[in-house]
């Protein structure tokens, strides 16, 4: 093949240092138009970055040359500082993330989702989601390393 073709979408989902509820809904904006620079920085897209006070969800389309460990690492390290030096100097992600692949039919399905984290967790909690997106994706899981 004389060329490299591929569709590579990702829902990420990272969460504060202890689910502390440190993303203040007056910079909660500025943080996800921040993670999303981080992507769009590593020539990659951000299709939506979302969530709520304690924790992130991103819709990402990246390249085959990234490491997922590495496009976590990076985007943890990155805007933990930046939120350290414009908001709140205790903010702090929580180590380990949760990864899925999305099919590109799935991709509408997955951007309403995060598009409506605010509603989803009036009703839900983060664990209780965490739990979903787990079991739905086949994911063994030792609920201890949910907490």
């Amino acid at each position: 093949m004389g060329s490299t073709f591929f569709s590579l979408h990702y829902h990420l989902v990272f969460s504060t240092k202890e689910r502390r509820p440190f993303i203040k809904p007056e910079w909660q904006p500025r943080l996800h138009s921040y993670l999303g620079g981080i992507i769009k920085g590593m020539n990659s897209v951000p299709e939506i970055v979302g969530g709520v006070e304690d924790h992130v969800h991103i819709l990402a389309s990246l390249r085959p040359v990234h490491r997922l460990a590495d496009v976590l690492r990076d985007l943890k390290k990155e805007s933990s500082a930046w939120a350290k030096d414009n908001f709140d100097r205790r903010f702090t992600w929580q180590e380990g993330y949760a990864a899925f692949t999305v099919s590109p039919p799935a991709t509408d399905s997955v951007r309403r989702y995060i598009a409506t984290q605010d509603a989803h967790h009036r009703k839900h909690s983060f664990v209780d989601e965490l739990k979903e997106l787990l079991d739905s994706a086949g994911i063994e899981f030792d609920e201890k390393y949910l907490l």
